[in-house]
């Protein structure tokens, strides 16, 4: 199994992801692209103290971006996992 703090790589914050976790209790976090959901899951669980209840990943297509008139250049492509926290789970992006 890979290292833990390799797989998750920090919070997703911004306005989806805050509906989501005040809504569904679904917390949004960048993760590792050749981490799997079984990996991730099993990675939050212990990092974080928490029952994870489901996994869902998302790849993320890097934005073409432009430097000058002629240099064009593209950020790198990334992973997001949506994870559902079960039933009385805080939310423990609270506490970073």
């Amino acid at each position: 199994m890979k290292e833990l703090h390799s797989i998750v790589k920090g919070p997703c914050l911004n306005e989806k992801s805050s509906r989501l976790k005040e809504a569904h209790g679904t917390v949004v976090v960048k993760v590792d692209p050749r981490a799997n959901k079984i990996e991730i899951g099993q990675a939050v669980e212990q990092l974080f103290d928490v029952k994870v209840a489901a996994v869902r990943t998302s790849m993320v297509r890097g934005k073409k971006k432009r430097v000058g008139l002629k240099s064009v250049g593209r950020t790198s492509d990334w992973k997001k996992a949506y994870i559902t926290l079960s039933e009385g789970e805080i939310d423990f992006l609270a506490e970073l």
